[in-house]
């Protein structure tokens, strides 16, 4: 007489297992508390502002598009302009500068790398706020307040120094064997590095590149103290919308949306080399 086969005792241990059951329940509880502001965020941008001030909050709502277009009519194009333009130029200027001296203090190292190091990251120890005031006199002083090219000088200072050691973690990943290799093959160091090294380290350099990205797009304080209006960026732009009347919630939602979409895209865009990059010099 034939018998069923019977199923995997431990697997069906395994799925029914009350521990396991329990943590996957805490995680999505823990996901979906994490990421219900910014589902609140966008439900409130469709809103008109008498539903988004209502108490309790209104959950049925006719969505509408009319305070994407009041944020349009409030003047965003200049500050989103100014923050994309002083996001790009600035993390670029990183990377040009960051990108030789982390190769210099890993694959290429000079004397004293460990105090050369000490020193960049000495220069995120100092609080900001200890150092606004002379900055701003000095800028006041060589006529640079209200220009986007000021915040540009300080974006790039601000995230050198991440910049640097990030991407020291990546240069210590790829084996100096292969620079022997090619100077064997005659090429040069400036071939080396452009041919060989970089293409291995692009995913740790796209990683290092979108969190400069994400540090400049939303650095309000060097912002709010060194512009006005002509170099005013998106940070600043949302404060428009607190007045002594109260808060436009659902015009402050619908320009914070618009704020953060820019970054999702980049992080959208940028996943694949992201998730390859940050875990790229996490194992030695």
């Amino acid at each position: 007489m034939a018998t069923a086969t019977s199923p995997d005792v431990t697997t069906l241990r395994r799925k029914r297992d009350p521990k396991g059951i329990l943590l996957t329940t805490i995680t999505w509880i823990l996901a979906i508390g994490f990421f219900f502001p910014v589902l609140w965020m966008v439900l409130q941008a469709f809103k008109k502002e008498s539903d988004a001030a209502t108490s309790p909050p209104t959950f049925i709502f006719s969505p509408t598009l009319d305070q994407f277009k009041n944020v349009f009519d409030a003047g965003i194009g200049t500050p989103l302009l100014n923050s994309v333009f002083a996001t790009v130029v600035s993390t670029v200027l990183v990377l040009l500068l960051g990108v030789p001296a982390a190769f210099a203090l890993s694959l290429r190292p000079v004397r004293k790398t460990k105090d050369a190091l000490f020193f960049f990251l000495s220069t995120k120890m100092l609080p900001i706020v200890a150092a606004i005031i002379p900055l701003y006199v000095i800028v006041g002083q060589i006529g640079m307040l209200d220009n986007v090219w000021t915040l540009i000088i300080l974006y790039t200072a601000m995230n050198l120094p991440i910049a640097i050691w990030m991407m020291r973690s990546f240069f210590l990943e790829v084996p100096g064997e292969l620079l022997e290799a090619a100077s064997i093959d005659g090429a040069s160091l400036w071939t080396s590095v452009r041919e060989v090294i970089l293409p291995l380290i692009s995913p740790g350099i796209a990683a290092t590149a979108l969190i400069c990205v994400i540090f400049s797009w939303n650095e309000f304080f060097f912002a709010v103290n060194m512009t006005a209006v002509d170099g005013q960026t998106m940070p600043v732009f949302l404060t428009s919308f607190m007045s002594g009347q109260g808060l436009y919630w659902a015009q402050l939602s619908a320009a914070s949306v618009l704020a953060a979409l820019p970054v999702v895209l980049a992080g959208w865009v940028a996943q694949n080399k992201l998730v390859r990059g940050l875990s790229f010099g996490a194992i030695k």
